[in-house]
């Protein structure tokens, strides 16, 4: 059976198409998935994120245990401050991508869905005499976002202040009596985002708060298309353990100045003396049917690649994918073919983001 989110009833309410995806019974739709997407790229959009998992993270050595594992600088972290990051296994192999949060006593580790269990165990296998303590503590908050042009005005409404520019800069702050911390997101949508994480018991409240403001409610096929479009390559589906950190999009992930982690020593000499042989690229396709994950992806009759997900672009207004290809055929503007069913389509290589 799948998974339900927390607030599942009250997607239904809101006139929710819901479907299995990945083990998780999501709102695909509210009815009309184009203006979902026209609200986050013109006004608001609401995204229910409860199925990201959250690790707690205490102790006095836990911003320096983590530094010493995962591939962005995190011990430098102020309370407030944020960053993504990936752990790597020795080879330089992505095990998860993550967003570490810091607070005053605590850092929030977030991870994607289903991840929380396998990367406590993971970090778990590291810890010797450090002083760091680890909490599942996915179940205890309600993840919510905000994306779109207007989605800080409208937090600065309900909280009266809101975090710095930086991505993933937080705050904490009360909207209705409520605690809740706000975050600037990342752009996965390719828009302005704040996050707002709360206790799990007010996230019903904040939901209904929220679209009483103006948000409107977006789902799985509008989300996809809009984190397709920003290139925003996601654990479980664009990237697993299989991936080299290089041959992702991984600026953001990734301090060079840093020191010692698990996994540096193949990225640094993949960034001095090689090359990785293919490329996470966008794929502008030809046509109205959108390829399935995993089709192949052909330069004349040589297979070079394969799509890792794909959707209609409401914004380009044809199927968009991510893929991986050869270098050789990495660069923007290489025509390829991608199947589909029992022939190809057309396709051209694009660099990423699609849309900004």
């Amino acid at each position: 059976m799948p998974k339900r989110l927390a607030l599942h009833e009250l997607h239904l309410a809101a006139g929710a198409i819901a479907d299995e995806r990945d083990g998780w019974d999501y709102p695909v739709s509210y009815g009309d998935p184009a203006a979902e997407y026209a609200a986050v790229r013109r006004g608001v959009g609401l995204i229910d994120r409860g199925d990201l998992g959250a690790l707690a993270v205490t102790g006095r050595d836990r911003a320096s245990f983590l530094n010493a594992l995962l591939s962005n600088d995190v011990k430098s972290l102020a309370a407030g401050q944020g960053a993504r990051a990936a752990l790597l296994d020795i080879h330089g192999k992505v095990q998860v991508i993550l967003a570490v949060l810091a607070g005053e006593d605590e850092m929030l580790v977030l991870t994607p869905p289903g991840m929380a269990a396998p990367t406590l165990e993971a970090l778990d296998r590291y810890l010797f005499s450090e002083k760091a303590y680890f909490k599942d503590a996915t179940e205890e908050i309600a993840t919510l976002v905000l994306a779109g042009p207007e989605a800080p005005a409208l937090v600065s409404r309900l909280a009266g202040e809101l975090p710095a520019e930086a991505p993933w800069s937080q705050l904490r702050a009360t909207i209705d009596g409520a605690d809740v911390r706000l975050v600037r997101g990342g752009m996965e949508t390719g828009e302005a985002e704040i996050w707002l994480i709360a206790r799990a018991a007010d996230g019903a409240r904040l939901w209904s708060m929220l679209m009483s403001g103006g948000a409107r409610p977006v789902g799985l096929a509008a989300r996809e298309a809009l984190r397709i479009e920003a290139g925003t390559a996601v654990y479980g589906h664009d990237v697993d353990g299989s991936v080299l950190l290089p041959e992702i999009p991984f600026d953001d992930l990734v301090s060079y100045a840093k020191g010692c982690y698990v996994g540096q020593e193949v990225v640094i000499r993949i960034r001095d003396r090689g090359h990785v042989n293919r490329h996470l690229r966008g794929l502008l396709v030809d046509g109205a049917a959108v390829p399935a994950s995993g089709a192949s992806v052909y330069a004349e009759e040589t297979e070079i690649g394969r799509v890792t997900s794909a959707a209609w672009s409401y914004g380009l207004d044809r199927p968009v994918a991510l893929a991986f290809v050869r270098r050789q055929h990495a660069e923007p503007d290489t025509a390829v073919t991608v199947s589909l069913g029992d022939h190809r389509v057309a396709a051209t290589v694009s660099a990423l983001p699609f849309a900004r």
